[in-house]
């Protein structure tokens, strides 16, 4: 068959949704005009860990306006079936309002609904709840571990006691929250046994298979709408308390319920990327050749389910060595169970390996970059299997060049500004992109435009659009004339909207879907005796801007239009799928990167100031250069924000997060991002997926911390161990 043109794949075009949102006509969850809604407020716990004794209502619903106060003591029991299809950690879930336990601070014990939100607000606060409160336990440094999930390869003791240079480095990673844009919020409607929700999630299907769990009902009696996210970074990857709470509060009053989180109940109500202790002890010889790695990680995760993430997988394929040992261990504490958060796992272990690689390599008196060079693999030496693409070494070069590091002078804290200690830093990232099977539902209207719909997300990287630019080159017409809809599990079921798989996943199961209506419009022309393109070789025919002709003979051809009036179609519809990777898939597919940043350190104050960033990426084929800038700024500025600002700080006493706002959990701003540049490595990578991509949201996060890290090294020669990087540590 032949290629099809392509002409909105690759160009730098704009979103189609950004007049929408611009306007504000893209219907975010708690905006949704939903007729007879009323409100609720979640009232939460107080102590970290214990049992309610009592709670007092009647001051509550005695106020104007307070309708219902639901609790334990109130509330219906819900089956809670298996929710083995809902993106949940294993466990045993928090049920909501099914006992008198508290297992973290913030956990919801009680939900006013009233018809205005100012009642239930003032109802909210007007519910006394006294506790038999226990000491929680919330220190990762002070609570016993599980057992590990542990991994080897070779000796990795013995590589350590022959290795001529030894190093033994213990690293700590504070807790970061997602803290989106927009607040998490539902508002939940029955009618008879069947429930919609209109949610904030970055995986419909996820939250109708646990909603359809939760409350007992077969999977078409929910319903899910999503068609915008104001940003999740991982934190809308599953369905929290509060979307099953929206759901009792509207069956208990027959009315439809609204229930949106504060800025400070998303600290608890949602999910994070938890706190890790990790000590790694390499070897090398003297010329910088790793001998062997042995990684101890602890994570926190929640006494009631195990959170765990991918944080192993990069110290078993990022660098070239015979000896690795490897043990994850996750640590149960009093508090609401983490979440995946960007760049998941990866970015943990890329600030921990690529700051004791800079480390080695000032040990050596080698250059970074050729420390790296020298420990490339040929393979992926945790299983075998060449890689699909591995450019590193090209991402090194070019990012090397344009960024100037021949400039850096190796010898920390010898580049001087005035009062400004300058210096350089490098670091490689990896990360697993995902890929899942995937369905699209195509349809071609005989007016020649085209609807295209799945049940994915779009969280802010563009997915409306990117979909639009695949199907508009699958089917030959032009973006003006196809519609992508998404964001309602009536739509075929995607994965969820994280992990870097949207592209590859959905993308491909739209590419399929497209392209079986177009050869189903092919088949009709050829066969068609009136058809101008009649006994032609389907092979030999393309079709642009809605027309399909002979790809040698532009002239000989007819529009879909005409072609589907004359044989009295109102339309050709196919239902495109991806199967996701094969089970026996022979190459091992990863994106990369190389990050390079210079900072500024107050020699006087140890005020730290990013001057610059470039990232250069291997991520395979790049279907909008336009969001991928985008995804490339925010991955940067995200990855800032975690070496040097956001810090979750728990009050071990009680549990309570005390820094729970944006006023003193500090998030990055314009001014601490100056110059962010990003360059995509020309290609593609079939073996990854039919489109050749490899996703963009993970890796451009990934590399960043211990790229800054790094710089400040060079800045001060002061080596931190300790996210995030903070003045005091550098006085």
């Amino acid at each position: 068959m032949s290629p099809q043109p392509q002409a909105a794949v690759g160009a730098p075009l704009s979103r189609v949704d950004g007049r929408l949102k611009v306007t504000g006509q893209a219907l975010y969850a708690a905006e949704h005009d939903v007729d007879g809604a009323v409100h609720a407020v979640m009232v939460d716990a107080a102590v970290g860990r214990g049992r309610i004794t009592s709670i007092d209502t009647r001051a509550a619903l005695a106020h104007p306006g307070v309708l219902r106060v639901i609790s334990h003591r109130n509330a219906p029991k819900l089956p809670y079936r298996d929710n083995s299809g809902s993106n949940n950690p294993p466990g045993r879930r928090l049920r909501v309002f099914q006992d008198d336990r508290v297992l973290f601070h913030g956990q919801p014990v009680a939900v006013v609904v009233a018809t205005t939100l100012e009642a239930a607000q003032l109802g909210a606060s007007l519910v006394e709840v006294r506790y038999d409160a226990e000491q929680p336990s919330t220190d990762l440094h002070a609570a016993k571990a599980d057992k590990p999930t542990t991994y080897a390869r070779g000796d990795a003791e013995a590589g350590l006691r022959s290795a001529a240079v030894r190093m033994d480095l213990t690293y700590h990673l504070a807790r970061n929250h997602q803290n989106p844009m927009e607040p998490h919020a539902t508002i939940a409607r029955w009618d008879g046994d069947k429930l919609t929700v209109w949610d904030k999630t970055q995986w419909v299907v996820g939250t109708q298979t646990e909603l359809s769990t939760v409350f007992d009902l077969p999977m078409d009696s929910v319903r899910v709408i999503s068609p915008f996210v104001g940003g999740g970074f991982g934190s809308g990857l599953r369905c929290w308390p509060h979307t099953v709470v929206a759901g009792v509060a509207a069956r208990e009053t027959g009315r439809p319920v609204k229930l949106v989180l504060s800025r400070r109940q998303q600290y608890f109500g949602t999910g994070f990327r938890p706190s890790y202790e990790y000590r790694l002890r390499l070897g090398s010889d003297r010329r910088g050749r790793l001998t062997a790695m042995a990684h101890e990680i602890d994570a926190e995760t929640s006494s009631y389910e195990t959170f765990t993430e991918g944080v192993m997988l990069a110290g078993q394929m990022l660098y070239s060595m015979r000896n690795v040992s490897q043990a994850y261990r996750t640590v149960p504490l009093d508090v609401n169970t983490p979440l995946w958060m960007r760049g998941p796992g990866f970015a943990t272990a890329s600030f921990v390996i690529e700051s004791a690689m800079d480390e080695l390599a000032h040990k050596l008196g080698v250059d970074p970059i050729e420390l790296r060079r020298r420990n490339e693999p040929a393979e992926d030496e945790s299983n075998g299997q060449p890689f699909s693409t591995r450019r590193l070494r090209e991402c090194y070069t070019t990012g090397a060049r344009e960024f100037g590091w021949h400039r850096r002078n190796p010898r920390p804290r010898s580049t001087r500004e005035g009062d400004w200690l300058i210096g350089m830093g490098m670091a490689a990232g990896v990360y697993d992109p995902g890929r899942m099977p995937a369905q699209a539902r195509v349809r071609l209207d005989a007016d020649g435009t085209a609807v295209v719909e799945a049940a994915a997300s779009d969280m802010g990287p563009g997915t409306y659009t990117s979909q639009t630019q695949v199907a508009a080159d699958a089917l030959g017409l032009t973006m003006r004339t196809v519609t992508f809809r998404l964001g309602d599990s009536l739509f075929p079921p995607t994965p969820p909207h994280g992990g870097s798989m949207t592209m590859a996943s959905v993308g491909s199961a739209t590419l399929d879907g497209c392209n079986q209506v177009r050869l189903q419009a092919i088949k009709l022309a050829v066969e068609d005796r009136e058809s101008p393109l009649y006994g032609v070789a389907a092979e030999d025919i393309v079709v642009r801007n809605g027309r399909l002709h002979v790809k040698r003979n532009p002239a000989r051809g007819e529009t879909y239009r005409s072609l589907l009036a004359r044989n009295d179609r109102s339309h050709l519809e196919a239902l495109g799928s991806y199967a996701g990777p094969s089970s026996s898939e022979r190459h091992s597919v990863y994106a990369y990167n190389a990050t390079f940043a210079e900072v500024a350190v107050d020699a006087t104050l140890g005020m730290v100031r990013v001057r610059r960033m470039l990232g250069v990426y291997d991520a395979g084929r790049i279907i909008s250069p336009k969001l991928a800038e985008s995804q490339a700024i925010g991955g940067i500025v995200g990855g800032i924000g975690t070496a040097l600002l956001e810090h979750t700080v728990t009050d071990h006493r009680d549990g309570r997060i005390v820094n729970a706002n944006l006023a003193d959990y500090l998030v990055p701003v314009n001014a601490d991002v100056p110059d962010v540049r990003a360059i995509y490595l020309d290609g593609e990578d079939r073996e990854a997926d039919p489109l050749g991509v490899k996703g963009l949201g993970e890796v451009v996060h990934v590399g960043v911390a211990p790229a800054i890290a790094n710089a400040v090294f060079n800045a001060t020669g002061r080596r931190i161990r300790e996210l995030p990087i903070t003045a005091e540590a550098l006085l």
